[in-house]
């Protein structure tokens, strides 16, 4: 298999939120409010909670209420898409200098970024494993397709919650997040719950 990458990956993703110096948290809208939001650096993921800034006293007539804000991407966010294609040669596509015309692929990556090392697995389930995760596809279990998955490290198709993918760094920083298309990477043993390996448990909101 091969893929055509025309936004960043979840190893690129990390880089480019812990490059950047990091920036005062910035909150819009009245802080304690139902509908205030706030920015974070993203220096550790998930942030901690912030401490209730209210007041509680013996009756409501001397509290205050206070609601935690709601963490959003920072101004200027880039949005991300991300397309796997299966079973397509490098050099098909007109977008990577290909004989075959994509115009559509070709604005897309003209308007983002062109990525050309990324080595596929050959297949299917590693290669999505190791670009949603930004690891190696032996260190997300996935040495081998869903289907063939064995007991053994590696090998037991299991991306486990210390793999955070894409979706999921995505969705701590407040995007919106979501899949569309195939899958693959669930092992069989759990295709009908519990649903934590479908996308869905892994920080893509809609699949």
């Amino acid at each position: 298999m091969r893929l055509h990458a025309l936004a960043v990956s979840a190893a690129a993703l990390a880089l480019m939120f812990t490059i950047q110096p990091a920036a005062a948290q910035r909150v819009t809208g009245v802080l304690g409010s139902p509908s205030a939001t706030i920015d974070i650096d993203g220096a550790k993921l998930p942030p901690d909670p912030p401490k209730f800034g209210g007041i509680i006293k013996e009756t409501t007539a001397g509290s205050k209420t206070w609601w935690a804000p709601r963490v959003t991407p920072p101004k200027g966010a880039p949005n991300v898409l991300l397309i796997i294609t299966d079973d397509q040669g490098y050099g098909i596509s007109s977008a990577f200098g290909g004989v075959i015309p994509t115009p559509t692929l070709d604005e897309v990556a003209n308007e983002g970024l062109r990525y050309t090392q990324f080595h596929s697995t050959a297949l299917c389930s590693p290669t999505r494993a190791a670009l949603i995760t930004g690891r190696n596809h032996h260190a997300v279990g996935f040495g081998m397709i869903s289907e063939l998955s064995t007991g053994y490290p590696g090998y037991d198709a299991y991306i486990g919650p210390a793999n955070a993918t894409i979706g999921r760094i995505l969705s701590e920083h407040g995007y919106a997040t979501s899949w569309f298309g195939k899958n693959h990477n669930t092992p069989g043993s759990q295709m009908s719950g519990p649903y934590d390996q479908w996308p869905s448990g892994m920080g893509f909101q809609y699949f």
